[in-house]
């Protein structure tokens, strides 16, 4: 049976709904610059973004810019980040990014998505994450929150994250998706959860597709 509220429609209603829930959304991890939200989002991978905040809230302390970070030690890192899920490998790619950010771009984060993938333990993601909580851009993050409220409500019927972005951004207003991309992303964290999702108290369940939402 084909559902009867087109995606087109559905966003709309989202925008509504959600916006009024999470009124000026934002990224969760702590920062205070684009290299700051850039480790972090390195670092995020695998972990919570509540064990993020309390490691770089101390090594931001000490090194709070790309030129501070590159003259650490990597067992110095390593002791900032050890209690992190793969911190071995994120030590070394936030020492090695921000030697780079140093010797290539003067210390600056670039504004670039391949110039952001180029850099070590940086993916799709974590690049698009930057640009678009630092740079204001209208990219569409996409992680397993994001992509699994999208199928579940029926804004795209996709596999692979990477396809989740490209739909999504087909049917999502330019100037809502930076907005948008926080409201799935908190929809997905808090009510649409993978295992045990709140469909009761769920605002928007009326346009939803989940076949087990009641």
């Amino acid at each position: 049976m084909a559902d009867p509220v087109r995606p087109e429609e559905k966003i709309v209603f989202l925008n509504e709904v959600l916006g009024a829930e999470y009124p000026n959304p934002k990224s969760e991890l702590q920062y205070d610059s684009p290299f700051q939200l850039l480790v972090s989002t390195i670092m995020a991978a695998q972990a919570t973004d509540r064990q993020v905040n309390i490691i770089t809230r101390e090594l931001f302390k000490s090194a709070p810019d790309a030129e501070s970070l590159s003259r650490l030690e990597l067992d110095t890192v390593i002791g900032f980040v050890r209690s992190i899920n793969y911190y071995n490998t994120k030590a070394k790619n936030i020492l090695e990014v921000s030697r780079l950010l140093v010797t290539r771009y003067n210390g600056k984060v670039p504004e670039t998505r391949e110039e952001l993938e180029s850099l070590p333990g940086v993916g799709r993601k974590t690049a698009n994450v930057v640009l678009s909580s630092a740079f204001h851009q209208a990219v569409m993050p996409v992680d397993t929150h994001v992509h699994r409220v999208s199928n579940r409500i029926g804004l795209v019927r996709t596999d692979k994250v990477e396809e989740t972005e490209t739909e999504l951004m087909k049917i999502i207003p330019k100037a809502w998706v930076i907005n948008f991309h926080h409201y799935l992303l908190l929809h997905g964290r808090y009510t649409c959860k993978a295992k045990k999702p709140q469909c009761p108290r769920c605002g928007v369940s009326s346009v939803c597709n989940y076949p087990e939402k009641n």
